[in-house]
């Protein structure tokens, strides 16, 4: 295969490594007005362009929270905020050692011919809005294929509108400076076991990876988001060290030792399932030729959420639930997280969301 050899190859491999470095991750900042209009009226906040930014910027300034961080993935309308003092967002994290990214694709829309499987929007006119985020300061960015399992579900009409959206979504931003974050997401919803989600995850996977080499994508300057590979949200739950064992094997039998790290997605696990089964991952003991970390949305989130309010009294307690929640990730990303991460609300609680949308 003949991959993607252009001005940016040496500049996509080093920003994928550095993103990839052990002991860090990626913050997911990334929601939609929408999405993160529902986060805020869970703690009855109004969902303002101001309330908004503030939000992000309670993130972004946490003291240390930065140095457990390798990469913020920035909704469009943060990648050209500002903080309180008058700084970009994106030139606030670059000073913390912090790689801005942006979300890319427009949304999911239903798959005609299947049974409410759905396909990612967005190609259209990709190439010119990668220029203009790599302009602004952004170095990678991130597109969501969804996929769920049911009784006929995912049909290989599904896998593959999926697959090769994702690999043309991760060639055009190559060409344009931004390393694609690859993320199939395998949705937790339903009664399934473990196997079935393993069975299901190595089947996308390998039609991924297929996808991007037809597509002559540059793997060393990727990144894979996946979901974990576990039990349904409706089946009973599983220790950290069998999803460990489960969602090893599964990359294990179809990635590439070329890609440089896996950025989990936490799928609406709580904040600790999150962290302890990541943490488990990295205690396992056997082949992992690429670093195992976290690009948590939710997870990193919760408590923060919960502990702010929305109320500028409350921002130290809030920034510590964070800077608590982004210490034992890293923690768990170099297999050394002993618990403790549960300061504030929310932490254990379930953060799954049937049918999550961006």
């Amino acid at each position: 295969m003949s991959c993607y050899k252009g001005k940016y190859t040496d500049e996509l491999i080093a920003t994928a490594n550095y993103i990839g470095t052990p002991g860090k991750g990626i913050l997911a900042a990334d929601e939609s007005t929408g999405t993160i209009g529902k986060r805020l009226s869970s703690i009855n906040v109004e969902n303002v362009e101001s309330n908004r930014r503030a939000l992000r910027e309670l993130l972004f300034t946490t003291p240390g929270a930065l140095e457990c961080l390798s990469g913020v993935i920035l909704f469009e309308e943060t990648l050209y905020q500002k903080s309180a003092a008058g700084k970009l967002f994106v030139d606030v994290l670059k000073e913390g050692g912090v790689i801005p990214g942006i979300k890319v694709d427009k949304g999911t829309v239903e798959l005609p011919g299947t049974n409410g499987e759905t396909t990612t929007q967005g190609l259209d006119g990709l190439a010119q809005r990668c220029q203009q985020y790599y302009a602004a300061g952004a170095r990678f960015a991130k597109w969501r294929a969804v996929l769920k399992i049911g009784p006929n579900e995912p049909s290989q009409l599904a896998i593959n509108e999926n697959a090769n959206g994702l690999a043309r979504y991760a060639i055009i931003c190559q060409q344009n400076g931004l390393v694609p974050i690859v993320e199939p997401e395998i949705l937790v919803d339903g009664c399934h076991d473990i196997e079935k989600c393993a069975d299901v995850t190595e089947r996308v996977l390998a039609a991924v990876y297929k996808a991007l080499n037809d597509h002559h994508v540059l793997l060393e300057g990727t990144l894979l988001k996946p979901n974990m590979v576990t039990p349904g949200s409706e089946a009973p739950k599983v220790a950290p060290e069998v999803i460990a064992e489960y969602t090893v094997r599964a990359l294990q039998r179809t990635m590439p030792a070329a890609v440089p790290a896996v950025v989990f997605l936490s799928g609406g696990q709580s904040e600790e399932e999150a962290t302890r089964n990541l943490n488990a991952m990295n205690r396992l003991k056997t082949k992992k030729p690429w670093s195992l970390t976290f690009s948590f949305g939710r997870a990193l989130q919760q408590s923060t959420l919960k502990a702010w309010a929305g109320k500028e009294e409350n921002i130290p307690k809030a920034q510590a639930a964070f800077l608590s929640r982004c210490k034992g990730n890293s923690d768990a990303t170099l297999g050394k997280y002993e618990g403790g991460a549960s300061l504030g609300e929310g932490a254990s609680e379930s953060l799954h969301v049937k049918d999550y949308k961006y």
